[in-house]
């Protein structure tokens, strides 16, 4: 199955600022219910990253259900990290290289493969490495052709703890049961 890889760093690993610079930002007002003064200004914030992938395009993330376009940015910025996650591809080490000077990975990406080794896997929503390790592990899921219980050894941790992680984001767990479809395998319930 062919996925659309990002170049160099995945953006999930890049710092929030970073992020925020790639990305354009439109604020733009909504129509709706709300009561007074609900949807009189522009709080509403839309992030769009050009992902530079023909395939995929622009990725936009939006945020419009608080009265601030500041929490609404940082809303919007949240999800963007998680479209990421799930939208674009990267290296994993589970793939034999052929130098080690082929694939180089980010320090960021490094930390969070050590610093999760081994933990329950249960990770908040509103945990800013989440969408990091998501991504860490979607790649490997996607070099496994979307076996968990090749990759659980190398994270040390149970097959249905890993389950759990993808299952806790929708759009991820639809990810994992295609890439199982296309290698012919059962959908993870």
């Amino acid at each position: 199955m062919s996925l659309p890889i990002a170049d160099g760093i995945h953006p999930c690993f890049w710092t929030v600022e970073e992020l925020e610079k790639r990305c354009q930002l439109r604020t733009q007002s909504r129509s709706g219910p709300g009561g007074q003064h609900r949807n009189r200004t522009a709080s509403g914030a839309f992030l769009t990253f050009d992902s530079g992938v023909a395939e995929i395009g622009a990725i936009t993330a939006e945020a419009t259900e608080q009265r601030q376009q500041g929490r609404n940015r940082s809303t919007a910025l949240a999800r963007m990290r998680y479209l990421l996650a799930v939208t674009l591809r990267s290296q994993s080490p589970l793939v034999p290289k052929l130098n080690d000077d082929d694939v180089v990975f980010s320090e960021t990406e490094l930390d969070l493969r050590d610093r999760y080794r081994g933990s329950p896997m249960k990770l908040n929503e509103d945990n800013v490495a989440k969408p990091g390790v998501l991504t860490l592990v979607l790649n490997d899921l996607w070099c496994a052709g979307g076996q968990p219980s090749l990759i659980a050894p190398h994270w040390k941790t149970s097959t249905s703890k890993l389950v759990n992680l993808v299952r806790s984001h929708a759009p991820a767990f639809r990810l994992v049961n295609q890439i199982r479809q296309h290698h012919s395998r059962p959908p993870l319930r």
